[in-house]
């Protein structure tokens, strides 16, 4: 890190502790990074409330990359230093896989543990809120609590532990929703289990823990906020949605647009358009990189309230059915097109799709992200947002396409049929869709510009 980056990461931190409420709860210096405190302190975390949990047994969970990183060093030196015992399950698989999440669950049970923390990015957080809901719930069949129509969905009735989620990417909010992400191996495609009750008990969001993450990573994860902020905001109205169901225990996680959603979202995506190419192209801008941090959560806390809708439901696929595409970056032995980038690649064709049920806020997330609407006519919304999406994707250097990462207009049915199973999230488009609608959809995402 240069000097002058250096500098300002001390600026900001003054700043923030100036700001921060002084009562003995919360007063501590959470984000203080080495040799940039007065007393010499390095970043600390609240694992006082562990100990107020009367926690005695805790899962520290991440994976084989993260293990050897400063981010999981100082958890276990905070956790040390508060007399917590843990023990720590490095094998998190990134882009996890039911067998990888079946391991964590099996660590989970054998270990009986009485609180979890998890530190890294989505693949690491969801991958702890299964262990925790399953080993919570020792009897339950793996399928059991798997998004319908491919597992049986069933209500999370049982108690789990606490879980501390300390998020080290700024692209899933995971730290913040009650969703969990997995690769269903059997069917090659990416399904969850949903349920506000593996949502964390508490996130930790600090900013420096992502100073490390390379600018592919950092602009993939960034594509997974744009795209949250960008659903949520053009999903189905909540009062449309249904069924709706009198037992909030049967209520799904996610529940259409909606007003408190609309404002995480909208502040979300202003975070993205200012942030996002300043985070990727600037490994030491710690000002953007601790705004995209926030953004994360801010898309997280929104969308785990709407929802969202197709960018997402055909991402799975893509992901799931992925050949030999290995994106820069991502230290991992195994084929994957990350997340991000699997959701970002269908986002022009998606917004020209669903732009005809409220052209206003695809204008709208449109002018946010850079265009010149002044002039824009309602039809042309759709068209508007895709191009505005365009040159943002190409000015980060996305790869051109679905083409790109290994598909071909051969491979569209079996992406449509991937993406049928996510009734989850498509029904939530604002814009029913068929399986010609969803065809056209991947065919017009191939090549990107």
């Amino acid at each position: 890190m240069t000097a002058a980056a250096r500098a300002r990461v001390a600026h900001l931190l003054k700043q923030l502790q100036l700001a921060a409420c002084q009562c003995p709860t919360h007063s501590h210096t959470y984000s203080q990074a080495p040799g940039l405190s007065p007393s010499g302190k390095t970043t600390d975390y609240a694992f006082e409330d562990l100990q107020n949990m009367g926690a005695k047994n805790v899962c520290l969970m991440t994976d084989k990359n993260l293990s050897q990183l400063p981010p999981v060093q100082t958890v276990m030196d905070s956790l040390v230093k508060n007399g917590i015992n843990f023990k720590v399950y490095d094998n998190v698989r990134v882009e996890p896989t039911d067998r990888s999440f079946m391991e964590a669950i099996e660590f989970a049970k054998k270990g009986a543990f009485d609180a979890y923390v998890a530190v890294g990015g989505g693949s690491t957080i969801d991958t702890c809120k299964a262990a925790n809901l399953y080993a919570s719930s020792p009897h339950s069949d793996f399928l059991d609590y798997v998004n319908a129509p491919i597992g049986k969905g069933k209500p999370v009735s049982v108690p789990l532990k606490p879980l501390i989620a300390v998020p080290t990417t700024s692209g899933t909010g995971s730290e913040t929703t009650g969703v969990a992400i997995f690769d269903y191996e059997h069917l090659k495609v990416k399904t969850g289990i949903a349920s506000r009750a593996i949502k964390p008990t508490l996130g930790l969001i600090d900013p420096l823990h992502t100073m490390h993450m390379p600018d592919r990573v950092v602009a993939n994860s960034g594509f997974d906020v744009l795209c949250h902020a960008l659903e949520s905001y053009t999903a189905l109205p909540y009062q449309m949605r249904s069924p709706c169901p009198s037992n909030p225990i049967a209520r799904p996680a996610y529940q259409g647009s909606n007003p408190i959603s609309d404002i995480w979202a909208i502040h979300a995506l202003r975070i993205v358009a200012k942030y996002l190419k300043r985070a990727v192209r600037n490994p030491d801008d710690i000002e953007a990189r601790s705004n995209m941090h926030l953004a994360s959560a801010f898309a997280g806390i929104g969308f785990g309230n709407a929802g969202v809708h197709l960018c997402h439901g055909m991402s799975y696929p893509i992901s799931g059915l992925v050949k030999t595409y290995k994106a820069k970056d991502y230290n991992v032995d195994h084929p994957l097109v990350p997340h991000g980038l699997s959701v970002v690649l269908t986002s022009p064709a998606v917004f020209t799709f669903t732009a005809q049920t409220s052209p206003e806020r695809h204008l709208e997330t449109a002018e946010i992200l850079g265009a010149d609407t002044r002039s824009a006519r309602i039809p042309d919304a759709g068209p508007v947002l895709a191009d505005t999406l365009r040159k943002f994707l190409f000015d980060l250097d996305v790869d051109d396409g679905l083409a790109a990462v290994g598909y071909s207009k051969a491979d569209i049915p079996a992406l449509v049929r991937g993406t049928l199973p996510q009734e989850r999230v498509t029904k939530l488009a604002p814009r029913p869709q068929s399986e010609e609608d969803l065809s056209a959809l991947f065919e017009a995402s191939m090549k990107l510009y």
